[in-house]
């Protein structure tokens, strides 16, 4: 009878486990009530089941914790948004009220890293760095979508394309993140319609303006 070997797992995979752990751990402790700053490398660490020679095998420091975890959060939900123009096939208003509640969906499922990688970005720079590049996709996501919405007429010529993204993506990511924060998720479709409504109107479609001059 042959034998049957199993494939050790790669360091990548054993990583990932670790990880989705330490989320877990992370989540549990914040919901007791602590805050990303009180917590120490040795609570998280004893908590996940490991030694603290272990946990720095794969991490800096509690930052570095806060950076990698975040990976996930910030690649599926670029993703959501990505995914949406304003003439594809989930495109227009209710498309787009659809793209943020598929957001504030996901983004309920990291509740307290999110409230973490807040807390954490108020004073440390790395932090702070990275969720502004992460925001930075979405505005560079946008600006595209709306140069393309002008070339093709859809979109008022005078909306300057680069503030109006960060606009939306800046004043849309407090909306969501205090949503999540602040409530248990029975009215966030009723927040995206808003938000979708705010910014179709807004900006999608808002009418050009006339010159000055009359022209």
């Amino acid at each position: 009878m042959a034998s049957t070997t199993r494939r050790p797992s790669s360091a990548s995979d054993r990583r990932a486990v670790l990880e989705q752990r330490i989320l877990s751990v992370i989540d549990g402790l914040l919901r007791e009530g602590m805050t990303y700053t009180e917590l120490s490398v040795e609570q998280i660490a004893q908590a996940a089941g490991i030694s603290r020679s272990t946990f720095y095998l794969y991490f800096r420091d509690k930052v570095d914790v806060l950076l990698c975890l975040s990976g996930a959060l910030k690649r599926d939900s670029y993703a959501i948004a990505a995914a949406w123009r304003p003439t594809g096939p989930d495109g227009g208003l209710d498309g787009l009220a659809r793209t943020y509640e598929r957001i504030l969906k996901h983004y309920r499922k990291y509740t307290t890293l999110l409230s973490a990688i807040n807390e954490v970005a108020a004073y440390d720079p790395a932090v702070r760095e990275a969720w502004d590049a992460y925001q930075g996709q979405f505005v560079d996501n946008l600006i595209t979508i709306m140069e393309e919405e002008q070339k093709a007429g859809r979109m008022a010529a005078d909306i300057d394309p680069v503030l109006a993204a960060k606009i939306v993506v800046r004043g849309g990511g407090q909306v969501i993140a205090r949503q999540v924060a602040g409530s248990e998720g029975t009215d966030d479709a009723d927040v995206a319609r808003e938000l979708a409504l705010s910014y179709w109107y807004g900006i999608y479609r808002r009418p050009a303006m006339p010159r000055p001059d009359g022209e």
